[in-house]
């Protein structure tokens, strides 16, 4: 009877200790998560960005436009790391999670000028609408321009 006793005592022992590490590690799997929580807290306000593109002719929408993000660093010049959007049928696309600061938008559709600008991103959201332009004319010297100045 007494072996039964002490058999039992190291198995009540071994399941204790089994409990134990169980509890340490989602201990240090819950720490962890929060440790990561502060680090995206630490990344400061973010934003959510929809876009509206549209035919500057008849405000049309523009499909299957391609909505290209850059960061923008303190002088201006282009971050890495930049995010591409395509819009839909009525010319829209969003995107979350994008921080405050500098963003400089461009915008590529077939058939229409490249449009490119920097922004301000300072709100929890903001609507962005681009209007794209057809190309334009090309100077040739080859054409007669009569009194025409030349552009510089």
């Amino acid at each position: 009877m007494m072996r039964r006793e002490m058999a039992q005592v190291r198995v009540r022992l071994h399941m204790k200790r089994n409990v134990s590490m169980l509890m340490a590690g989602m201990i240090v799997l819950a720490l962890g998560m929060i440790g990561s929580a502060r680090a995206q807290d630490d990344e400061g306000p973010m934003s959510a960005l929809r876009f509206v593109v549209v035919r500057d002719s008849d405000g049309k929408p523009v499909r299957n436009a391609e909505v290209v993000l850059h960061p923008v660093k303190r002088k201006g010049k282009q971050a890495k790391g930049e995010m591409e959007l395509k819009t839909d049928a009525e010319g829209r696309t969003n995107i979350d999670g994008i921080p405050y600061g500098p963003l400089r938008v461009q915008v590529l559709a077939p058939h229409f000028q490249t449009f490119g600008e920097d922004y301000e991103i300072n709100k929890a959201e903001m609507e962005i609408t681009v209007r794209l332009k057809r190309p334009g004319g090309q100077y040739s010297i080859y054409e007669n321009h009569g009194e025409e100045k030349k552009p510089q």
